[in-house]
Parts: C-alpha cells; structure tokens; sequence
C-alpha cells in the first residue's frame, strides 16, 4: 500500500509560524482599528444547519462543502432508499461548513436579538470554507475580516463600515486602494430598462460582476450564452460600461438616473448621500461610482461596495447592505450593512510588495548547557521566563558547538543564547552570547532577562555587563 500524498488538499494550506506571525501582524492591526470604530467582537461555528445557508448565495451555493451524515443517520438515509444512486445531495446532508460570516450573523440577531442592543456593530475574523477553485490570493479555507452594522437604514452606518475598511488598509501602508460602490436598486432599474427579462435578471448581474475580468466583449458572449437577446445585452452594456470618467460620484450617478428616465431617480439621491457623508471619513477621495458592479451574493439589497488595488487582479474586500437577511431568521426585518477584507489577498499583496515590518519568530534565546544537572538549567530558564524573556532550552546534553549552531539557525529564530556551565552555576551566572554579532558577556542570572530583552546591541555597550 502506497503511503499517503503528506501535501495539503487543493486550496488548502499549512501555517509555518513565520505564516502565522504574518496573519497575526495584519489581524492585529484590523481588530484595532475595528475596535477604535465601537465595533465589538463577535464568533460563531464552523458548521452551520444546511437550512440556515441554503438560498443564500445565489449561484455560488453549489461552492458550498457540505458535511455527509454520520454512523447510524447515514445508514438509515440508505437504508430507507431503494435506489442508492437516487439519492440527492439534500438526502446525505443536512450540515455544511460556514462559507461566510454574514448569513451566521444573521441567524446570531435573530436568536439572540433580545439581548443584543438595537444597534449591534460587531466584527469577526474567522476562517471560512468555499469549494472553489484555488488561485492567486484565493483558497478553499481562508480568512475573513467582517464588520458588519445591524439597525439601522440611514448612511451612517454604511459611511463608518466603509471608513474602518479603509483605514485597516491604509493603516496597512495599501494607499492605492479604491472603493468602487453600486446600489442594487439602481442595477434593477438598468435591468428593466434595457430590457432584460426579470427572471433572468440574476443571471444577467452574474454576468454583468465579471466585466472588469472578461471585458466587454465577454459579458456580451456570456449573457448571450444566458439566454439574454442581443438588443437587451447591448443596451445595458451601453448603461453600464460606457462610462469609465472617475470624476464626481455624485454626479455620475446622477447622470445615470436621468438616463434611465427617472426610474433611478431615489435611489441615485441615497448613493448621493452615502457619497457625500464619505467626503468627511478616512475614505475621502477613494470612492469611485461603478455602475456595472454586482456582486454575485444573493442578498444583497441596497448599496454594494468592493474595494480594489491599483496592480491586483481580485478585489481585497467588498460587502453591502442585506436589509433583508435577518428577517428570513426572525420574526421582523433588521436593516444591515457590512463588508469583508480578505485576509488572504492581503497577505498576498503586502509580501509581493515587501511591506511586512520584521516580526519576531520564535524565542528570545536558546539556554545551552554543559556539566550541570537539568535542574539546573530548567531553574535558569525559570529566572529568564520570570523576567520577561522567551526563552527555548535545549533538550540534550550535546557539545556546546552543536547546540549554539542549532540556536544560530534562521529557523529558530534565536537573538542569544544564554549558557550554562560549571563555573556559571557555581557563580549564579550565565553567559550570554549574541548569536549575530558574537559578543558574549557574563551577568548574574537575575539580570539575563533585562539584558536579552533590549535586543540587538545589547552586548555592545560596557555598562551592561558586569
């Protein structure tokens, strides 16, 4: 029997601890300034009722990773069918992995919205699961960072989304980004204006979400493909893709809404409202009107968002308003708004453009030891942990050379090492060695910690040593 592939499935990933040292740094940064917002944190579970995600996600439903039943429920779901190859999807499952954070959002208000206060800003930064196909910045298992405002319609809560979302990724050193915003109000006039049948309506918007990928030419192939006639696709690409001027948001949805006769005409003056609130946030001169964005998501029912960086492929977040989400739970509809940064893409971009400060993996020093009992250097390592400092020890007695070669190694990721010998512990000493520069000093072992803690050049100067 051939052993087993030790690789990670598709799309899915080990973390090295420089990985996660890297997912940290950015998750850090995110919660602070989703916090200094007055958003709150919130978690739910991996898997979901199948009920609960089902009808939600519009095509992409079928990128849902469902769970098969187990043990017993299993084998009286085939059991009870006469012809195993009948049996459907719904028959062998009713679990499935969360494949966001929204739709669980949703059901959380809906349980627990007697305890929740009337205006819940919350965020969560959970790992998701979507079968999907892997690519650049895009995987199976991945990260999101949601910020989602629950109970209230007006524009406050979309402009301080938006405003958290991109202070993150300016705080992130990502200036180039932009907010690219559409409603989907004003997506359903265009639609009925160009002539497109209502229930092929989604399908269209399917199509229409991909036209910064596949270009004009494509989306016209593709809406053909969709059932859409010519004359009606023609039509809503003129609405739509015509317009590239990233001049005053306002005045081009404006524009729009007269060209579609005044159908717009609400909607166009809340975009305008939304645009003109954004002027004063962090946001200010990133926000750019896009009459053919989409978003695929199922329940979406207001203004959409998605935010882009001038030299990568995908978007980097994106999100929406969903009045109509919660209510499919609960007893009443609850207005909400929220949008999501992927971790991910993130972690992409600032990699390939070398932004990543230097983040500390693994221990401060490694203790290395010769001719002392193991209480001995345990009760070292004690004293350095009381102080403050990470600290490994090294696990056998070894030469000395070996065991300062073993801390030197990148992938330790050891500043010192602090020695132990014979003459130290008679002493109450240890040696510290700086491990890049060789510079070695002797100091009390009560003073070791202080001495590792001020990092790079500690050695260098005669007072620290004694």
């Amino acid at each position: 029997m051939s052993r087993p592939s030790t690789k990670p499935r598709s799309g899915m990933r080990d973390f090295l601890p420089r990985d996660i040292a890297r997912r940290e740094y950015v998750v850090s940064l995110v919660r602070r300034v989703y916090e200094r917002y007055g958003f709150v944190p919130l978690e739910t579970p991996a898997v979901e009722s199948l009920a609960i995600l089902s009808g939600k996600y519009g095509e992409d439903e079928k990128l849902i990773y469902r769970i098969l039943h187990r043990g017993e429920a299993l084998r009286r779901v085939l059991d009870r069918a006469e012809n195993a190859a009948a049996l459907g999807a719904d028959d062998l499952s009713e679990e499935a992995l969360r494949y966001d954070l929204t739709v669980p959002l949703a059901r959380v208000v809906a349980q627990y919205g007697g305890v929740l206060p009337k205006y819940f800003k919350r965020y969560q930064i959970q790992p998701v699961w979507r079968a999907d196909r892997p690519g650049k910045g895009r995987f199976r298992e991945f990260y999101q960072c949601d910020v989602d405002a629950i109970g209230s319609r007006g524009r406050i809560p979309e402009a301080e989304v938006l405003s958290a979302v991109s202070e993150a990724l300016s705080e992130l050193r990502l200036d180039d980004h932009e907010i690219r915003i559409n409603h989907r109000g004003l997506l359903r006039a265009v639609l009925d204006v160009a002539g497109v049948p209502e229930d092929l309506g989604t399908s269209a918007l399917t199509a229409l979400d991909k036209l910064d990928k596949i270009g004009v030419e494509g989306v016209r192939t593709e809406l053909r493909e969709r059932g859409i006639d010519d004359g009606a696709a023609a039509r809503l690409l003129d609405l739509v893709a015509a317009d590239e001027d990233r001049g005053d948001p306002k005045a081009r949805v404006r524009a729009l809404a007269a060209r579609l006769g005044g159908v717009g005409e609400d909607v166009a003056a809340e975009l305008a409202e939304l645009f003109e609130v954004l002027d004063v946030t962090p946001a200010v001169g990133r926000v750019r009107f896009d009459p053919a964005l989409a978003r695929g998501l199922g329940y979406y029912t207001g203004a959409i968002f998605e935010v882009r960086l001038t030299d990568f492929g995908s978007s980097v977040a994106g999100g929406g308003r969903y009045d109509g989400l919660i209510g499919m739970f609960g007893k009443q509809a609850v207005p909400a708004v929220g949008c999501s940064i992927g971790l991910e893409r993130i972690l992409v971009v600032l990699d390939e453009r070398g932004l990543f400060p230097p983040l500390r993996v693994g221990p401060d020093a490694v203790v290395c030891w010769f001719g002392v009992p193991a209480a001995c250097v345990l009760s070292v390592a004690r004293t350095l942990r009381e102080g403050g400092a990470r600290v490994e020890v090294f696990p056998d007695a070894a030469k000395l050379g070996k065991q300062l070669a073993y801390a030197a190694q990148d992938a330790v990721g050891a500043r010192f090492a602090v020695i132990v010998g014979p003459d130290e512990a008679a002493e109450g000493m240890v040696s510290v060695k700086d491990l890049e520069s060789g510079e070695q000093v002797r100091v009390a072992t009560s003073e070791a910690a202080a001495l590792v803690a001020r990092g790079p050049g500690a050695l260098e100067a005669p007072s620290k040593a004694t």
